[in-house]
């Protein structure tokens, strides 16, 4: 029987089209998985055996179990399937709500429940893709433009930059904390006076999918003014000199006024009255919303700004609250 080596498995491997190669003599003695990762090592251990389990990776034309040992002589069939953050992110003509644009930078209402950019669990549907389908071009720019984020469930204003010259002075701007962004916030139970919250936020220390206020995160600052008081929540604007992720929500928590809606940071039941307790735990959202936005414009200098009142979602919440109040 010829001898295998691994130069004549790798060989055959990236010249066949069918991606198959042959497990070299070597190797015998070795499980599936192993022999896979020797020869394939630009990918990782547990995507090599995500292929074998799924069946995208066979040994003799047949499935086979990542324990299964080789001895040197099969014959091993890949079909990679690569991660979806490995791909190209892919155009998709989703509408969008934009108010401004020039040459430089468009601004736009983003909806709730629209993900800005793809990531776990979402590697479609997202701003970023809708953007590339808008403007081909944003291809060429990281990020397809995007300079800062809004949450998944709040919604409201935007800038994104449309050329490589306007994202680099934006992302400064964002960065001297120039960039002016104002939030209409409903958060639980009655806040008595306005005030400033200045705590570091980092990520939370035992849940890493949140957020929270610790010691030696970095920091952050939101400022609060009360719009409208009512029995057992109130509604706030909130103005922000950073932009950390969750950062009103984090900080509004942090004060004993979690946002109305905010699954993530309030999973608790709030004191309320009894008949805004179905109106308020029913809100499908955080609600929360970017209300204004300011900037000097990152060619022309000039200062521009944007307003978009609530969405009808929390208009209707309003309503609602107010009418029963009355009541």
């Amino acid at each position: 029987m010829q001898q295998v080596s691994i130069a004549d498995a790798v060989t055959e491997f990236a010249n066949d089209d069918s991606q198959q190669f042959i497990v070299p003599d070597e190797f015998a003695g070795l499980r599936f998985d192993q022999a896979l990762a020797r020869l394939l090592p630009e990918y990782s251990r547990s995507r090599l055996q995500e292929w074998i389990t799924s069946g995208l990776a066979s040994l003799n034309g047949v499935a086979a179990s990542t324990k299964q040992k080789v001895w040197g002589g099969e014959q091993i069939q890949v079909m990679p399937q690569l991660h979806p953050a490995e791909l190209p992110y892919q155009a998709e003509d989703i509408a969008l709500d934009i108010i401004y644009e020039d040459d430089a930078l468009l601004v736009l209402d983003k909806p709730a429940g629209l993900v800005v950019h793809p990531g776990s669990g979402n590697w479609e549907g997202t701003l970023l893709n809708a953007l590339l389908h808008y403007a081909p071009q944003l291809e060429s720019i990281p990020r397809a433009g995007i300079v800062h984020r809004l949450d998944k469930d709040t919604s409201g204003l935007m800038v994104v930059a449309k050329s490589l010259t306007a994202q680099t002075a934006l992302v400064r701007l964002l960065q001297a904390r120039t960039v002016k962004r104002e939030y209409l916030a409903l958060v639980w139970n009655e806040v008595r006076q306005g005030g400033t919250v200045d705590a570091p936020i980092d990520r939370h220390p035992a849940q890493r999918v949140k957020m929270a206020v610790v010691e030696h995160g970095k920091p952050a600052i939101t400022h609060y003014q009360i719009l409208e008081k009512f029995t057992s929540c109130t509604l706030l604007r909130c103005n922000l000199e950073t932009g950390r992720t969750h950062q009103i929500r984090v900080h509004m928590t942090h004060i004993g006024h979690p946002l109305v809606g905010d699954r993530v940071y309030h999973k608790g039941t709030q004191k309320c009255l009894p008949e805004l307790r179905d109106i308020l735990q029913g809100f499908p959202r955080q609600a929360l919303h970017a209300t204004r936005l300011a900037l000097e414009h990152p060619e022309s200098g000039k200062l521009m700004e944007w307003h978009k009142p609530l969405p009808m979602d929390m208009h209707k919440l309003l309503e609602q609250i107010r009418l029963t109040i009355r009541k």
